[in-house]
C-alpha cells in the first residue's frame, strides 16, 4: 500500500516495508523522482514508481534496513546512488562494517555529499544537513518551498533515523553518540515549525510538534 503526505511542497509518497517497518519515500517534483532508503523488495518499489523514471536513490545512512535494496534498485533502474561522504565507504564495501551492523549487499555510491551542499534532483534543491548521532555519517535533507514551484506549501525534511515522531534514533550502536545527537537535534530545531518531517520509521510529524516533545527533552 502506498501512502501520501499532505500539504508538502513536492509530492511525497511512501511505502512501509520490511521487518522494522521502514518508510521508503518516493518524492517527485512532477518531472524528477527520487527514492529514499530502499530497505527491501526492489520490485515492489519499482512497481510503486508506476513507470516513472527514477532519477536518484538517496541513502540517509549506512544501516541495512535503509540500504538493503539499494544495489538491486540501482541495477533495475540505472539511477545513481547518493550518500554522505562519511557513510559511503561502508555502504559500498570499501570499508568493513562495524561488528554490530547487519550485513547487506554492498552498493556502489555514485555521488557523495557533505554538510551544507545542495543536492539537485530535478527542480528540487535539497540542502544536506549531516546529523551524526545515529551513525557518524547520518544525514537529513531539507527542501525550502521558496525554491520550488509551490512556495505556499510546507517545507520538507527527510530525517532518516535522526528524528522520529516523539523520539530519536538509537545512539548505542557502533558509531552512535548521544552528544553528537544532541548537537544534531539543535540544528534541526532551527527549521520552521511547519516543516513536514519524513522519518525513517513510524508516523510523519512536523518540527513544531517535535519542538514540544523531542527538542524540549533533549535540550
Amino acid at each position: 500500500m502506498t501512502y501520501k503526505a499532505k500539504g508538502t511542497c513536492v509530492s511525497v509518497e511512501y511505502l512501509v516495508m520490511g521487518m522494522l517497518e521502514n518508510n521508503v519515500y518516493l518524492i517527485s517534483d512532477g518531472d524528477a523522482t527520487m527514492v529514499v532508503d530502499p530497505t527491501c523488495k526492489a520490485d515492489k518499489i519499482v512497481e510503486a514508481l508506476g513507470g516513472r523514471k527514477l532519477d536518484a536513490i538517496v541513502l540517509t545512512h549506512r544501516h541495512s534496513d535503509h540500504v538493503g535494496a539499494a544495489k538491486d534498485l540501482a541495477d533495475k533502474t540505472g539511477a545513481p546512488v547518493i550518500a554522505s561522504a562519511i557513510d559511503a565507504p561502508l555502504i559500498s564495501g570499501e570499508q568493513s562494517l562495524p561488528r554490530d551492523d547487519t550485513r547487506f549487499a554492498p552498493c556502489p555510491v555514485d555521488r557523495t555529499v557533505s554538510d551544507g551542499e545542495t543536492l539537485n534532483v530535478g527542480r528540487m534543491p535539497w540542502k544536506i544537513i549531516v546529523t551524526p548521532g545515529h551513525t557518524k555519517g547520518s544525514m537529513c535533507l531539507f527542501l525550502d518551498p521558496e525554491r520550488t514551484a509551490n512556495p505556499a506549501a510546507a517545507p520538507v525534511l527527510v530525517s532518516g533515523d535522526t528524528l522520529f515522531c516523539g523520539s530519536i534514533g538509537r545512539t548505542d550502536f557502533v558509531g552512535g553518540d548521544m552528544n553528537d545527537m544532541r548537537r544534531s537535534l539543535k540544528r534541526l530545531e532551527q527549521l520552521p515549525d511547519d516543516t513536514v518531517v519524513l522519518p525513517g520509521h513510524n508516523s510523519l510529524t512536523t518540527i513544531g510538534a517535535e519542538r514540544k516533545r523531542v527538542f524540549a527533552f533533549y535540550a
